[in-house]
């Protein structure tokens, strides 16, 4: 039977044909080989049945990969990861300034601005070339939950509010140029037309069409912390409360794993799968 023929279903319980090639695409992001790949998708192939979910074809690909290499698991939980940045969704947001950060913004998190006619707390405000953009995040906590239109609509009238009264107000030495709309999940058909319409940018995971959030964090290798696959969700969490948002930030200052009593043996391997995985990002 030709595997294209296989209904998965995914989180959201829509069901869909099995892609091959999505699969391949989600594996080859990770840098593993063409062997490697391969190997992984005939033993994927064998393993499929009508009705599977999206979730075990998942698990299974990346038990292989961390079998091979903890690097090339990282890469593939990525999305998984994203979404261990909760419950809160000030950790994305966190996480949403670094990528600002170093694409060279300098930012402010979690502002109270004031508008025309009411004051406002904002996200993220990022600063470059005397021209400040205004972004707000909208994070879930659950894979299958897509961002519709009411949330741009909401915060298009947010920034119009606070570009009135910032680019009338002598104190702020930037214009306020642009809103931004970010989330870790996918914007639906028509969050995007009102994006386009009402001249706001639209970040998602897969938005715009090769230069999502995906895309950002592989070129950047700016990874969260969650994608270890060598760190307890325990150990996650406390490097959050202390602002490690960041794979990179843990090598730059690994001193919190001694604050957690980990072995220098288990240090050693956690600290080398972090930089192996921020060393083999995409080009």
């Amino acid at each position: 039977m030709k595997t294209d023929t296989f209904d998965i279903v995914k989180t959201s319980g829509e069901k869909v044909k099995f892609s091959l090639e999505k699969l391949k695409a989600s594996l080859s992001r990770t840098g593993a080989d063409h062997k490697l790949i391969s190997e992984i998708i005939d033993k994927v192939k064998d393993e499929l049945y009508n009705g599977i979910s999206t979730k075990e074809i998942y698990n299974r690909a990346f038990s292989l990969l961390k079998q091979e290499e903890s690097c090339f698991a990282s890469k593939y939980k990525l999305k998984k990861a994203i979404y261990e940045l909760g419950p809160t969704g000030f950790p994305f947001e966190r996480f949403i300034s670094a990528i600002l950060k170093y694409s060279g913004y300098t930012t402010q998190v979690g502002k109270i601005i004031q508008g025309q006619c009411v004051t406002h707390e904002i996200d993220i405000l990022a600063h470059k070339n005397q021209k400040t953009i205004l972004v707000e995040c909208k994070f879930h906590g659950e894979e299958g939950i897509n961002c519709n239109v009411k949330i741009p609509l909401y915060i298009h009238s947010r920034y119009n509010d606070v570009k009135k009264h910032w680019n009338t107000n002598q104190k702020y030495e930037t214009k306020l140029t642009k809103g931004w709309v970010v989330t870790n999940t996918r914007f639906t058909l028509d969050a995007i037309a009102y994006g386009q319409c009402a001249h706001l940018y639209l970040l998602s995971w897969n938005y715009p069409p090769n230069n999502g959030l995906k895309d950002r964090i592989d070129r950047l290798g700016l990874y969260p912390i969650t994608v270890s696959t060598l760190l307890s969700q325990r150990e996650k969490q406390f490097l959050l409360s202390r602002d490690i948002v960041l794979a990179r930030e843990l090598l730059e200052d690994n001193l919190y794993l001694d604050d957690l009593e980990i072995s220098e043996i288990r240090k050693k391997k956690i600290l080398k799968e972090i930089s192996t995985l921020c060393n083999h990002s995409a080009l």
